[in-house]
This record gives C-alpha cells, sequence and structure tokens, in this order.
C-alpha cells in the first residue's frame, strides 16, 4: 500500500469511555436471523444462561444472565443484541480508518468490494460490568456469532477499526482476556511527515474504562513499539491498570522488554484522532516532542 498523507484532526467526536462494543458481521450473500432455539443453544454454549427476550427476522436480544451489572438503583444483566441482515456499502470506511487495518492488508479491498450485507450485533448495559468480566463476555459473543453465522466473511470491530477474515477469528488459539486485546484493541502506526519521528498508539481501551497507549518516538523498530503496546495494553487490562501517573513501565532492549530499561508514563490527550486521553510512554533517548 502507498504511504498515504492524513491530517491531524482532533476537532471530532471523542470516544465514549464505556461505550457499546459493535461488531459488524460482513457477507456475501444475504442471511436469515437464526431460529431462536439454535440461537439459545449457541449463546448459552459460549456464555452461560440466557434469556431470549425478543426474536424475529430484525432483532434478536438476549439477557446474560451470568453478567449482571450494578446500577446505582438496581442490577440488570448485559443484553446482547443481534440485528437483522441489511446492506453493506462501506460507508463510514475511510482511507484514514482502512490504513490501519493491519490484520487483513491483503484481503481489505475486496472485502469491501464483495461483501454487500451485514449483521450487526452490539452489547447494552455493559458498561457496569468489570473490564475482565465484560471482556471475556463480549469475546464469548463474538465466538457465538461466529458459529451462528458460518457464511460470514469478515468480522469488523467498531470500537478499534479492526477488521479480520472470519476464518481467522474462528481459528485463533487465545484464551480470556487476551482475545479482547487481539480483536478489541488496535494498534496503530504511524510516520509523522518530514521528520523520523513515528507514533504508535491503541484504540479500543476504553470501552472497558482503560487508557489507551502513545508512543512518540524516533530511532527505533516501530515493530518493537507495537509489541510492546499489545503486552503493556494486556497487563494494563488483566490488573485493572495499577500504572500511576508517573510510574514507569519496563522498557525495550533488542526487540524484548527488559527491567533494565525503564520508561516513564503519564497521562496525556492524544496526539492523533479520535481525541481522547492516554498513557503516554516516554521511550527515554528514542523519545520525540515535548512532554
Amino acid at each position: 500500500m502507498k504511504n498515504q498523507e492524513f491530517q491531524q484532526d482532533l476537532t471530532g467526536k471523542g470516544l465514549t469511555p464505556g461505550g457499546p462494543f459493535l461488531i459488524q458481521l460482513l457477507f456475501k450473500e444475504k442471511v436469515s436471523m437464526p431460529d431462536k432455539e439454535k440461537m439459545v443453544a449457541v449463546m448459552e454454549k459460549h456464555i452461560g444462561a440466557v434469556e431470549c427476550f425478543c426474536h424475529d427476522k430484525k432483532t434478536a436480544g438476549f439477557a446474560a444472565l451470568d453478567h449482571v451489572g450494578e446500577f446505582k438503583d438496581a442490577k440488570a444483566p448485559v443484553q446482547l443484541m443481534v440485528m437483522g441482515c441489511s446492506s453493506f456499502k462501506g460507508k463510514g470506511f475511510d482511507a484514514f480508518l482502512m490504513s490501519q487495518m493491519w490484520d487483513c492488508r491483503e484481503d481489505r479491498d475486496r472485502i469491501f468490494r464483495e461483501c454487500r450485507y451485514q449483521v450487526a450485533a452490539v452489547d447494552m448495559l455493559a458498561a457496569a460490568l468489570p473490564a475482565l468480566d465484560r471482556a471475556d463476555l463480549d469475546m464469548d459473543f463474538l465466538e457465538a456469532l461466529a458459529e451462528l453465522y458460518p457464511t460470514c466473511e469478515a468480522f469488523y470491530f467498531q470500537n478499534c477499526g479492526k477488521l479480520f477474515l472470519a476464518e481467522d477469528v474462528r481459528t485463533h488459539q487465545i484464551e480470556g482476556p487476551d482475545r479482547f486485546i487481539r480483536f478489541g484493541v488496535n494498534v496503530r502506526f504511524f510516520n509523522i511527515q518530514g521528520t523520523e519521528d513515528m507514533l504508535v498508539d491503541t484504540v479500543g481501551m476504553s470501552t472497558l474504562f482503560l487508557p489507551d497507549l502513545q508512543y512518540h518516538f524516533h530511532g527505533m523498530d516501530p515493530n518493537w513499539v507495537v509489541n510492546h503496546a499489545y503486552n503493556v495494553a494486556s497487563y494494563i487490562l488483566a490488573n485493572d491498570n495499577p500504572i500511576e501517573d508517573g510510574e514507569t513501565v519496563d522498557g525495550v532492549q533488542d526487540g524484548h522488554m527488559s527491567r533494565d530499561v525503564q520508561w516513564k508514563c503519564q497521562y496525556e490527550d492524544a496526539l492523533i484522532q479520535p481525541p481522547r486521553g492516554v498513557l503516554d510512554i516516554h521511550t527515554g533517548e528514542h523519545a520525540s516532542g515535548g512532554r
């Protein structure tokens, strides 16, 4: 893919922390809503006890009875909604979004060209769950959807901008909350025009009320930084973000995380859209820009 130039734009709408986790299933041919009994059986196989509170051609809704959120005045189970099949025209997928679809680069253009239909699925009331519980539930929901819709060609995760072939979702070997890091968190990479500076950041952690990450650096293999970002994101999710402003994390030495290198962390506003708070990680001698 040729290098494309994009403008920094922090004037748009920021990400809503704890917002819905929205999955778009993309298809070449139109599909019907699976029957109620099958949907309940597959949901219970992956998620645990569910109650189907609506089911027709347009919408199917399930209460995840083992995943109860606590609100100010009440408790309520998370709701998982599946919409009926609708046309897909690829609207809203601009060059900026598509430039960061690293997991599907060879198939990306073909998917958007061939897939004319979609099924949308979303969690509701899930923001009240602890981060680890929500991460697991959303990924269990994903695996149920992959089984319910065998002709699905690709999955798009709107909260982070990742696109995956359906086969990659069905065959992954990841367990536990790291599934959310794989599918629900995108590590992006940018070259800063006119400089030797690079920027790596994440999108998607705020869905769990956790901080996205940001690195502004030069003179270091960006793949090392991308791997570091995924490792730190996994650590933050597993430990409910124990990193305080001004603390340090293990940095990278010769491509591997090392206790001998300490990188300072501080909370800042993101340099690249969408507007959001980030945990900026200062890469020591490789750091760029003022902090």
